[in-house]
């Protein structure tokens, strides 16, 4: 990269983290004069509501300036970008999580680590349209991860496994998540009911039944039992026991 580069990417690194760390670190000596009339902090609550209400599709500087009563110019003085704004949000909803009671069996507090993450993923499904890659990290997330670290530290796993234990709890949560945001979505514009109603009669007739026993005997069993095509519900129950259990039985090893 060439030294341009590399020094605008320092800057642009440098301001972001010394907004998500804002709290954490001293007060800039500042202008005399009157103070801003809105916070950092609200500006990344109006954007994670309206990104809860609209979706991340609607979320840019304009339209949070807009739910604040500002022009879009306004806003730059609390966050110099959309893409900074979202790492804002996102360090922000993990703010939202406890620490995992202590007291909770290993396997309890395992199955909560995922549970959270689910949780927090339905909750603000646009969090799933934020690319987990090298997301800049914040106090909120490191607590989090602290939290989570501290939650398996006596399962007997070493340090690289349980960063591997809640990465792998994170991925599955995740996946689970985006089955579940989209079974809501669908369900609110058809019915499971309605929808298998239409489709199912027509897939009888164009599937040749001989050719498929197997996919045909369960498909029809699954879609009776859960009157929908899946069950997120019951696939994470099932899901995450089945994978702490094999890290519980990876650390006895």
């Amino acid at each position: 990269m060439p030294t341009d580069g590399v020094e605008k990417s320092t800057a642009q690194a440098t301001q972001i983290l010394e907004l998500l760390w804002r709290h954490a670190l001293p007060a800039k000596p500042g202008a005399r004069g009157p103070k801003p009339g809105l916070t950092v902090d609200a500006v990344v609550a109006a954007g994670i509501a309206l990104a809860d209400r609209e979706g991340i599709d609607k979320l840019t500087i304009r339209t949070v300036a807009a739910e604040l009563g500002l022009r879009a110019m306004g806003l730059y003085t609390y966050v110099p970008s959309k893409d900074a704004l979202l790492v804002l949000m996102v360090d922000a909803v993990a703010a939202e999580d406890p620490a995992i009671p202590a007291d909770l069996p290993i396997r309890d507090r395992m199955i909560a680590i995922a549970t959270r993450i689910r949780t927090e993923l339905i909750t603000h499904p646009w969090l799933l349209e934020v690319s987990p890659w090298r997301q800049v990290l914040g106090p909120a997330r490191m607590r989090r991860y602290e939290n989570q670290l501290r939650a398996i530290s006596d399962a007997g796993l070493t340090d690289l496994a349980m960063d591997r234990a809640i990465a792998v709890l994170t991925d599955f949560a995740t996946g689970n998540a985006r089955l579940a945001v989209a079974a809501a979505g669908a369900a609110a514009q058809l019915s499971d009911a309605d929808w298998w109603q239409v489709h199912g009669p027509l897939l009888a007739e164009v599937m040749p039944a001989a050719d498929f026993p197997l996919a045909g005997r369960v498909g029809t069993a699954v879609g009776e039992h859960y009157q929908a095509p899946a069950d997120p519900d019951g696939a994470f129950a099932y899901g995450v026991a089945t994978l702490v259990d094999g890290i519980l039985a990876d650390a006895g090893d």
